[in-house]
């Protein structure tokens, strides 16, 4: 597939469909290692460019999607539209999706306790045919015996697809130090807060904030103490105009 980097992360040119018909291609196959879904927004992409270590962390998933409207701006500002904003929740809802249908098994990882058994039960609501082969919190250290722990419940439950949700830069850093320990699992999408909205603890902008490309404008209003972190988005805008005009000298 096309990549297109922006500012430095190489965001892969698909659609929501491509993405699935990717994913869905992932598990008809037999990979050596899970292949990885990572979903920058341009907080995180942000986040690479003050703290440039993080870059290789991003840039090590097989699937690199567009997860926020400011990466799509960003794109375009820098003359290589990316085709569209890929929302790492509506992906992961369409990988339970093609699950259910072909008989995959999911693993829940992350969120506070209770959250992926709340998240499973509406899922399997949802889709019936879902085989949910085993839920773990997030709350464990991420590294000794703890995390060794959850890596054979892993392997024991032998899930084909596992969601890591443990927040960034949190679930990409395990998936990149586990991803040879997990067993049979074949993809790994690092999904942050997506066992909340699909427990249904925390709610996802209307259909009219999302189209509109303001959904991070909803999350502020609901939680005003994310302006901190929203303050992001200018600054990254602002660096891209910036970085355009110096291409242009």
């Amino acid at each position: 597939m096309e990549i297109i980097n922006i500012r430095g992360v190489n965001f892969c040119n698909v659609t929501l469909a491509e993405a699935a018909d990717w994913a869905a291609d992932t598990l008809t196959s037999s990979p050596d290692t899970p292949r990885a879904v990572f979903t920058p927004n341009s907080e995180i992409v942000q986040l690479c460019i003050e703290e440039n270590e993080y870059y290789a962390l991003i840039n090590s998933a097989d699937l690199i999607i567009p997860d926020g409207i400011g990466v799509i701006k960003a794109s375009r500002i820098l003359g290589t539209p990316l085709k569209e904003k890929v929302a790492g929740i509506e992906l992961g809802e369409q990988v339970l999706r093609i699950a259910a249908e072909q008989g995959y098994s999911v693993y829940f990882l992350g969120a506070k306790p209770g959250v992926a058994e709340q998240a499973a039960q509406k899922m399997q609501e949802k889709y019936p045919a879902l085989t949910v082969a085993g839920i773990h919190d997030g709350y464990f250290k991420k590294e000794g015996e703890e995390n060794e722990a959850v890596l054979a419940e892993i392997r024991a439950a032998a899930p084909d697809v596992l969601y890591v949700c443990l927040g960034v830069p949190a679930q990409e850093k395990w998936i990149d130090a586990n991803r040879t320990a997990l067993g049979s699992v074949k993809l790994c999408l690092a999904l942050g807060g997506s066992l909340d909205v699909w427990a249904g603890n925390v709610k996802r902008a209307p259909k009219l904030f999302i189209r509109l490309g303001l959904e991070w404008f909803y999350r502020l209003c609901c939680e005003p103490k994310r302006i901190g972190r929203m303050m992001k988005l200018p600054k990254f805008l602002f660096g891209t105009y910036a970085e355009k005009w110096r291409g242009r000298k």
